[in-house]
């Protein structure tokens, strides 16, 4: 019978269309076309062979991977113990007892390019004497990171010789979170005086369980309070792009108002302008008001309007939301003259005014 394990490992090759010769290099090559190729995004008619390719895939990929690299890791143990195994055994002694010495260190962060503090479990086993921990691979990402088999220039001889476990790149540094994304959403003054329920639709990019970014549609419910004026922020936290190595963007939503036809906002004041013939500016009317959001009131005077003349309606404005009262309407009238008037007319009107000063 032929060895199992073997006959494993040449099935590994075949998933990724390699010989048994082929070098790391060549290992990451493959695996990269192949998982482009098969990922079940982009295999939508038949999605289920497309998992079942991509996992193999990426099980024959880690496989390999590791045992390249232990490979390696073994022959380079092997050449350094014969090339210092004629040295003296106090010199042997006291590079065994040589302090680590490591200058600035750092671990490389391949999702936000920064450089965090060594604090990461990999300590412990560049400190040991024989370090045989297998090197740490992320998966998440459409690129796959060169891993080095040598220790960098600022670790000591001793610490060469003690550990073959090469640096990796690591996730854990703390990311950061871009600039919010602001738009302006436009609300009629009917509704921010009743108040409304505002749906938004975002199209957001988003890192999927595989690693590629992917496009998102979501609806977002802004509940619009009575009262709310123009420059009230909203913020959703998170909704906005994802990128490798950010946290979620917030979006900020700033209320805008529509322009209205007949009232105008000042405060928590609306304001409204009546035009009355030149008439009933004189001697009294009885003048339907309307409301905002529907009805209307009506309003008798008996005083002489002119040009400029003011009336306020208390209790009819905008909503002031933590008083729990309204603001006023302000009636702002424009007084209608005739056209043209013959002569009798005028001298008709002189009399009258002339008795009246």
């Amino acid at each position: 019978m032929g060895d199992p394990s073997r006959s494993q490992s040449q099935n590994l090759y075949s998933i990724l269309g390699i010989p048994k010769s082929a070098s790391l290099s060549d290992i990451g090559k493959a695996y990269r076309s192949l998982v482009v190729k098969w990922h079940p995004d982009r295999n939508p008619s038949n999605k289920a062979e497309a998992e079942a390719k991509f996992s193999s895939i990426n099980e024959a990929y880690r496989a390999l991977s590791m045992k390249k690299r232990e490979e390696d890791i073994a022959c380079n143990g092997d050449h350094k113990s014969k090339t210092h195994k004629k040295k003296k055994s106090h010199d042997r002694d006291k590079d065994d007892n040589a302090e680590l010495q490591i200058s600035k260190p750092t671990l490389l962060s391949r999702t936000t390019s920064r450089v965090s503090p060594l604090t990461s479990p990999i300590l412990p086993s560049i400190s040991s004497r024989r370090c045989t921990t297998p090197p740490r691979m992320d998966f998440s990402g459409g690129n796959t990171p060169t891993t080095p088999t040598t220790p960098p220039p600022h670790f000591s001889k001793a610490a060469s010789r003690r550990c073959a476990t090469p640096i990796f790149f690591s996730q854990s540094a703390a990311r950061r979170k871009p600039p919010p994304i602001e738009k302006k959403i436009e609300c009629t003054l009917e509704e921010l005086c009743m108040g409304c329920v505002k749906k938004i639709k975002v199209t957001r990019d988003a890192i999927s369980a595989s690693g590629l970014i992917v496009e998102e549609e979501e609806i977002l419910m802004i509940q619009v309070k009575p009262g709310w004026k123009k420059g009230t922020r909203i913020t959703f936290e998170g909704k906005g792009d994802e990128r490798p190595g950010s946290l979620p963007a917030d979006i900020i939503f700033s209320i805008d108002e529509k322009r209205h036809p007949v009232f105008k906002r000042e405060g928590n004041d609306l304001e409204l302008g009546v035009e009355i013939p030149l008439v009933q500016a004189l001697t009294g009317c009885n003048i339907p008001i309307p409301l905002l959001g529907g009805g209307q009131i009506n309003l008798f005077t008996d005083d002489i309007i002119y040009p400029g003349y003011e009336k306020i309606i208390s209790g009819q404005g905008m909503p002031i939301s933590k008083q729990g009262t309204r603001g006023d309407l302000r009636l702002k009238f424009l007084v209608e003259f005739p056209a043209e008037l013959d002569d009798d007319q005028r001298s008709q009107i002189v009399s009258i005014l002339q008795a009246t000063s």
